[in-house]
């Protein structure tokens, strides 16, 4: 994949360079000071387990920033060092969470869509630089941005882009997309809008396995088309007609979804599939392909791991609007007492935590959460949390069993 600026616009613009060891040396060292811990990578080494007094820690042993997402932040930062004097934009968000987003204003670049927009794309012209987060964006607005002429910094994360590809062959095969996801994440919208092919191709977005359930029901017995469309607004394709684009149809997914709900929606929507038309057709009318991030699963199988080890409760650190997060705090929820905090401020007492609800989607405070006698606490965090915001909650949780961070940093 090139880590080059993508020329765009009518007219061929001169390919620059943002990863010249020059520039990557000073982005290193400026996104080491923002977001690097010390205290957490001296744990990593010694097995990510620290106990100081009847206080033990345990962290997963995958966890914080993956490849993509430090990718993305590394090509913001070189954008801005390469671009001294142009204006920079972004759109939405890098990636979900509120720290590294405020890290991500202070270098000027301003925001083109969401609740934090600072400018329009009718604003833009051929000087502006506009940076595409990991997530991707969809076609149509990506469109906008190149008419305006705009140089482009595509920071779209290479598993996404693998999960593009695919729904783009399933519309060359005439074959619907269902895909696994939030119909409103970022991610989704990015490749509902390729699913879509060279405008003939359909897509359908299931979040649960009720939804599949649903779905699947369709596919087996027909039934009341409006209900279905009421049902699915939102989350289906312009167009869509279930009597008609659940013929043949392909799964793939948010690259942030629990695998183990993936591949349980591939396996219902191919049953319903050769119950109607039989297995000797399943073949013709069925085609998944596994979209789930390394990553993603390499911090859930992390954490699976720790399940298995008694502990007292569990902390997942993360922006509230993290996909990724949000499934390992669910994986916690089925295990023990699981708190999902955004950062160390919401730890506000040893009797009283701030953490987010998955069910209410909101934050909401719970008392007498931390034990008071000998403890086993267990730490993760999602693919988009940086290692300082760990620490800084790590830091506050021994202090609220008494443990100061000095003494914290002399027994890492």
């Amino acid at each position: 994949m090139s880590t080059n600026l993508i020329s765009s616009g009518t007219t061929a613009r001169q390919k620059v360079n943002l990863r010249t060891p020059d520039v990557m040396a000073a982005v290193q060292q400026q996104v080491e000071s923002h977001y690097r811990s010390d205290i957490i990578e001296k744990i990593r080494r010694a097995g990510g387990i620290i106990s100081v007094g009847d206080t033990t820690v345990r962290l997963a042993k995958q966890f914080g920033f993956c490849y993509g997402v430090e990718r993305a932040i590394d090509l913001a930062y070189a954008a801005r060092k390469v671009f001294k004097d142009r204006r920079l934009f972004i759109v939405g968000e890098i990636i979900h969470n509120p720290e590294v987003n405020h890290q991500i204003a202070s270098l000027g670049i301003k925001n083109l869509t969401g609740k934090n927009k600072e400018a329009d794309i009718s604003d833009l012209g051929p000087e502006d630089v506009v940076i595409v987060p990991a997530f991707g964006t969809e076609l149509s607005l990506q469109q906008q941005i190149k008419d305006r002429g705009c140089q482009i910094v595509d920071t779209t994360c290479g598993d996404v882009m693998s999960v593009w590809k695919r729904v783009r062959k399933y519309a060359s095969e005439s074959a619907t997309s269902i895909i696994h996801g939030k119909a409103e994440h970022e991610e989704t919208k990015a490749t509902s809008s390729r699913a879509l092919g060279d405008g003939s191709g359909h897509y359908l977005v299931v979040l649960t396995l009720a939804d599949t359930d649903y779905v699947c029901d369709y596919i087996r017995h027909g039934g009341d088309k409006q209900a279905f469309l009421e049902k699915f607004e939102g989350a289906h394709s312009p167009g869509f007609d279930p009597d008609v684009h659940l013929k043949t149809v392909g799964v793939a997914n948010q690259t942030t979804m629990l695998r183990g709900e993936t591949e349980e929606v591939q396996r219902r929507v191919r049953q319903a599939i050769i119950d109607r038309d039989g297995p000797e057709l399943a073949g013709k009318n069925f085609r998944f392909f596994d979209t789930i991030c390394g990553a993603t699963q390499e911090r859930q199988d992390a954490l699976r791991e720790l399940l298995d080890v008694p502990m007292d409760l569990l902390l997942v650190v993360g922006g509230y609007n993290s996909s990724n997060t949000s499934h390992l705090a669910e994986m916690g929820e089925e295990k023990l007492p699981t708190y999902f905090v955004l950062n160390a401020s919401r730890l506000v007492s040893a009797t009283e935590i701030k953490h987010y609800n998955l069910h209410e989607k909101r934050e909401v405070v719970s008392h007498f959460w931390l034990p008071s006698g000998p403890a086993v606490i267990g730490i993760t965090a999602g693919a988009s949390c940086p290692n300082n915001l760990i620490e800084e909650t790590l830091i506050r949780l021994f202090e609220l069993r008494g443990i100061s961070q000095q003494e914290l940093e002399l027994a890492a």
